[in-house]
C-alpha cells in the first residue's frame, strides 16, 4: 500500500515563498497539492458575469474575489468566486479563513466530477457553510448547505426560479442570470 505524504498549509507556504511551485498552477486540497485546470472563454466569461452580479446584489454585505487563495484547516485552494465578510482590511496580510467565508462557487466545465466529490468533500470538512457548482454542461446550479463531517446535509439542483445564501436570507438572486450564457 503507498501512503501519500501530506502537506501543511504552512508547508505549502513555504513552498510558494521557496518559489517551488512559481512555474505550476497548483492548489492544496486536503493536504494534497492538486493541479488546476486551465481556464477557458466560457468559463471565465461565466465566472466574470457571476462575481459581478453577486456583487450588485450583495454590495456592502461582502466582498467577492475571483480565483484567489481562501485558507482552510488542511487545504488553500482557489475557488473560482469567494463570498467573504467585510472589511476586506481583514486580508490585508492573510487569506480568508473558514469562519470568514459565506459560500465558495467553482464553476464548472470540465472540472464537474473534482468539484462534486474532492471539493465538496473538502469544503465540508472545512465546514464552509454553503458551497455552489455551476454546472455549465448541464446549465444547472448545484446547491449544497449544513456541511457535517465530510459531506453536506443538503444538496438542491436549480435551474430555475430565485436562491439566497444561507447568510444573507432577504437577498434573492435569479437562477436564470446565474447560468445565463448572454452578456449582461
Amino acid at each position: 500500500m503507498i501512503t501519500l505524504a501530506k502537506w501543511s498549509v504552512e508547508d505549502y507556504h513555504q513552498m510558494i515563498a521557496a518559489g517551488v511551485l512559481s512555474e505550476r498552477c497548483v492548489e492544496l486540497l486536503e493536504g494534497q497539492i492538486i493541479e488546476m485546470s486551465p481556464e477557458g472563454p466560457l468559463h471565465r466569461k461565466i465566472n466574470d458575469s457571476i462575481a459581478e452580479y453577486l456583487r450588485e446584489k450583495l454590495r456592502d454585505c461582502a466582498k467577492i474575489y475571483e480565483a484567489h487563495p481562501v485558507t482552510l484547516p488542511d487545504s488553500e485552494p482557489e475557488p473560482d468566486i469567494s463570498v467573504v465578510k467585510l472589511p476586506a482590511s481583514l486580508y490585508d496580510s492573510r487569506h480568508p479563513s473558514t469562519e470568514e467565508i459565506y459560500l465558495l462557487i467553482e464553476i464548472s466545465d470540465s472540472t464537474l466530477e473534482k468539484d462534486l466529490e474532492q471539493k465538496r468533500i473538502a469544503y465540508a470538512h472545512a465546514g464552509i457553510l454553503e458551497y455552489w457548482v455551476v454546472d455549465l454542461k448541464a446549465q444547472q446550479l448545484i446547491v449544497f448547505r449544513q456541511p457535517s463531517v465530510n459531506t453536506y446535509q443538503i444538496k438542491q439542483t436549480h435551474s430555475q426560479g430565485a436562491i439566497s445564501l444561507v447568510a444573507f436570507p432577504d437577498i434573492e438572486m435569479s437562477v436564470e442570470k446565474l447560468l445565463s450564457k448572454k452578456d449582461n
